[in-house]
């Protein structure tokens, strides 16, 4: 028998544990009137991607003068509102209508005098100056109404640092620019906060979050549970692989850490907690897993549709690059939920607390309809925001003709309001680094760090290679090292910003700062892409944040800093993989120079390492082993990761005789009888 998901429940569990979605609640005429402009918002991006895109300027000048006016309108000035002397309406402060007004009249002003505006770019008049620092203030407050202070905090320091960086000593130091220069650069060119980041979110991945809204409201992400429940729920452990196949299945659609934990995980963890798991590692899985989500095909959250623009790609060619990474992650995840639950000696699921295999397919077949479409209209050539389209939909019609769980039209305009609320954020942080984007353009930033972070990679690099010398690693050669350590410094700065910074805004303004430091080692401009994407996405398990594990903490009643480490030791393939695509960018399917041959060593190495990781990590193969094994096993692991045909051989002449080791020992044969006898 299936639970469903409670839609109710995951929602009001994402607005605690999601900044982003705590949304001030309106009484009223007001509230009625934000859900009918939720609902028009979300109606018009339907109609443009099916019918077509008004001019470029005023697409994204609605959008964003919806986004700003909607963000003042349900988030507070402040994460608790207090009662205050300002009169209200409708539940919110006349401040906030006023500077929702305010935002509409600043972003319209753009399109409304675009032909005359075009010949006024690099000498502003007043009100092209008033108007652009207008909007300036207005995207820095909302994205800090919406995303808390660190993304308004580090814009500021860039907007410092292009009006004064003459003043700058060092390599970072630039010529500067006058105040006009500098507002028609961020406010009247496409290279700032019109630039590619909103255009993108504008016009593809707004619909991309439309769809995973209604689509879970069809019925797909159900689905997924029930039938990941049928595979592995009468497994050791089952609940726990539940989770992580239902995740990477629901990954498929939401794109997002936070909403894939709460999902899933209102259904899992209590289930693994039931069969003996603690709420910590219960937690840490459903975490681990759900934190997969973004880097899962087909829909892989808003960065992945920036990153193709970024690289001049179709969309279809990140989407295979990140086949081979995402693969290896959720096995990493497996195998140590399933060496967890033999250790300790956890049960499956009972008969009775499963779902009926022919029944359950009966019922939910209907609902994958849209994803095929989607996908399929994805490969054909077409462009996403068609695929949208058309995924949309399938899901509005097979959600109102399929009789089972039948979606009503209030289901379909709650999905159309929740869906334009999901997009604010991702919207906002879109004009925020914009405004990054533009200072880099305007001052040359981004040579200049990548300057910095190579020389001080290569400088180190040449001082450690003599002891590395006589190693036959590609690693241990000297571009091997300085690109390690190149790899390395970037990494740390995606893990220590993306604390802050949502997924999206950290990845557009690390491709702008950190990936030019990558690509010029030689690197394919997709892997240091890939690279830089991942690490951002790593600090959703990493502590002292780590959002995901903070939800599934929530729902597991656990300590939220022990469920973010034990989520970054089952996600650890996540921080490795990046380093393996990086050196062989084979695995990548897309990049230069790819040939089968090294795939599949590159990808079966790799798998292999994993497996290995998971086993020294968990201490168990057959039996439970020592640290005198487990640390020899840990450094095979690494080599088998690591790049070229020596390592991975190496490596594995560690790894097999260990585990033989384990197989044969006096531990096995004591547990076998009862492992017999539980069989």
């Amino acid at each position: 028998m299936s639970t469903p998901i409670d839609h109710a429940k995951a929602e009001a569990l994402e607005r605690i544990y999601d900044r982003e979605l705590n949304f001030r609640t309106l009484q009223g005429w007001a509230g009625r009137a934000v859900s009918l402009i939720l609902v028009a918002l979300s109606l018009y991006q339907y109609y443009t991607a099916g019918f077509g895109l008004p001019p470029e300027h005023w697409h994204s000048a609605i959008y964003l003068g919806a986004v700003l006016a909607l963000i003042f309108v349900l988030f507070g000035a402040r994460r608790r509102e207090r009662p205050g002397i300002i009169p209200r309406i409708g539940g919110v402060p006349v401040t906030d209508w006023l500077l929702a007004a305010a935002s509409l009249g600043v972003v319209l002003y753009l399109p409304l005098d675009f032909d005359s505006l075009t010949f006024r770019i690099g000498v502003p008049n007043t009100w092209d100056l008033v108007t652009g620092t207008a909007l300036i203030v207005l995207i820095l407050e909302a994205t800090r109404r919406s995303m808390g202070i660190v993304l308004p905090i580090i814009v500021g320091l860039f907007i410092l640092y292009g009006l004064f960086g003459y003043l700058v000593p060092g390599v970072l130091a630039h010529p500067g620019a006058s105040y006009g220069n500098f507002i028609s650069q961020l406010y009247m060119t496409q290279e700032g906060i019109f630039g590619i980041p909103l255009k993108v979110v504008a016009t593809f991945v707004f619909h991309f979050v439309l769809f995973g809204v209604i689509a879970t409201k069809m019925g797909l992400g159900q689905f997924f549970i029930d039938i990941a429940t049928i595979a592995a729920g009468r497994h050791p452990g089952g609940p726990a692989k539940v989770a992580v196949l239902s995740s990477a299945s629901f990954g498929t659609i939401s794109g997002s850490s936070i909403a894939n934990t709460v999902t899933t995980g209102s259904l899992t963890i209590p289930a693994m907690m039931k069969i003996g798991y603690r709420g910590t590692f219960a937690g840490a899985v459903e975490a681990a897993a759900s934190a997969g989500g973004q880097i899962t095909p087909p829909i892989m959250g808003a960065a992945a549709f920036i990153m193709a623009e970024f690289l001049g790609v179709p969309y279809t060619t990140v989407i295979l690059a990140a086949i081979a990474p995402a693969a290896m992650h959720y096995p990493g995840v497996l195998i140590q939920v399933h060496l967890e639950a033999k250790r300790t000696g956890l049960r499956g699921m009972e008969e009775s607390e499963l779902p009926w295999f022919w029944p359950t397919i009966a019922r939910g077949w209907p609902t994958v309809i849209p994803l095929i479409i989607l996908v399929g209209t994805i490969i054909r050539g077409y462009t996403p925001y068609l695929a949208a389209f058309n995924g949309i939909t399938a899901c509005i019609v097979v959600g109102m003709i399929n009789p089972v769980n039948r979606m009503t039209l209030r289901d379909l305009w709650d999905a159309l309001e929740t869906g334009a609320k999901y997009a604010l954020a991702v919207g906002i942080a879109a004009a925020a680094v914009g405004i990054v984007v533009g200072v880099i353009t305007l001052t040359g930033a981004a040579f200049r760090l990548s300057f910095m972070v190579t020389q001080a990679a290569g400088n180190l690099a040449a001082s450690i290679h003599p002891v590395f010398a006589l190693l036959p690693f590609e690693l241990a050669s000297l571009r091997g090292i300085t690109l390690f350590l190149t790899l390395v410094f970037v990494a740390l700065t995606c893990i220590a910003m993306g604390a802050g910074i949502p997924t999206t805004a950290l990845y557009i303004v690390l491709a702008a700062i950190a990936a030019p430091a990558v690509e010029q080692l030689g690197v394919p401009a997709i892997a240091a892409h890939l690279f830089i994407f991942y690490y951002g996405l790593l600090a959703d398990l990493t502590p002292p944040v780590c959002v995901a594990a903070y939800a599934a903490a929530g729902i597991a009643g656990a300590n939220p800093f022990r469920t973010g480490l034990a989520a970054f030791r089952l996600g650890s393939a996540k921080a490795l993989v990046p380093f393996v695509f990086t050196y062989s960018p084979a695995m990548l399917l897309v990049a230069p120079g790819f040939t089968l041959g090294e795939f599949l060593h590159v990808t079966a190495s790799c798998a292999l390492g994993v497996s290995a990781l998971g086993v020294a990590l968990t201490g168990y193969a057959f039996a439970p082993m020592g640290w005198l094994s487990r640390v020899p096993l840990l450094v095979a692991s690494l080599l088998m990761i690591s790049p070229g045909l020596v390592p991975t051989l190496i490596g594995a002449a560690i790894v097999f005789p260990l585990l033989a080791l384990n197989y044969f020992s006096p531990a096995t044969r004591r547990l076998r009888p009862a492992r017999d006898r539980g069989s």
